[in-house]
């Protein structure tokens, strides 16, 4: 197994490779927003699905909210963050170099993960998603991780502290005070009943 320490991991982020380290959730592979597409080759991942761009909190990732949307963001961020709560949000105009969908939308997320919020904190917001091949069910073991990807380092220490094992809700803004689900998770949100 790659096992690294978070300067040995910001090194890797910064030279373009992802790494894979845990979250709240599921364990997450992740890399620096202008390394997108090597998570994709990673993962066999189809490039129509989108990535999650995690931070350690939602002040850090306030600039990358599209302004119509960020009085709503706050409202959410504020209540159910951090945690396994996904927005998919529009995107600030500033910020669409970093994109993975195709609708100008990005999702968010602060993982309630002492862990990945030290990572995030030093390295800035990374681009994520579930660390698995895609189509399969990932391992939410380091050793089963290792097993997947082999050639990737994984954030230490280990054993990692323990994670839900299931996916975060996802809920989608619509407009102004409207949201939407999209997949259900642990999190109920009020506002959407």
């Amino acid at each position: 197994m790659n096992l690294i320490d978070y300067r040995s991991a910001i090194k890797t982020l910064k030279s373009g490779l992802p790494i894979i380290f845990p979250t709240d959730t599921l364990p997450a592979i992740g890399c620096l927003p202008k390394f997108s597409n090597i998570i994709y080759e990673f993962k066999k991942r189809d490039r129509d699905k989108p990535l999650i761009l995690m931070g350690s909190e939602h002040k850090q990732l306030i600039d990358y909210v599209h302004e119509s949307a960020k009085e709503d963001y706050e409202n959410i961020a504020s209540k159910y963050w951090p945690g396994a709560l996904t927005m998919v949000i529009p995107a600030s105009e500033k910020q669409t170099s970093i994109l993975t969908s195709n609708d100008l939308t990005l999702g968010l997320r602060i993982p309630n993960s002492y862990i990945a919020q030290s990572l995030i904190r030093e390295t800035g917001p990374l681009l994520t998603s579930s660390a698995n091949i895609s189509g399969f069910k990932g391992s939410i073991t380091v050793e089963g991780i290792a097993l997947d990807f082999p050639s990737l380092q994984i954030l230490n220490p280990t054993p990692w502290e323990k994670s839900s094992g299931k996916a975060s809700t996802i809920i989608f803004w619509k407009k102004s005070g409207d949201w939407s689900l999209i997949r259900e998770g642990e999190v109920l949100v009020r506002e959407l009943h």
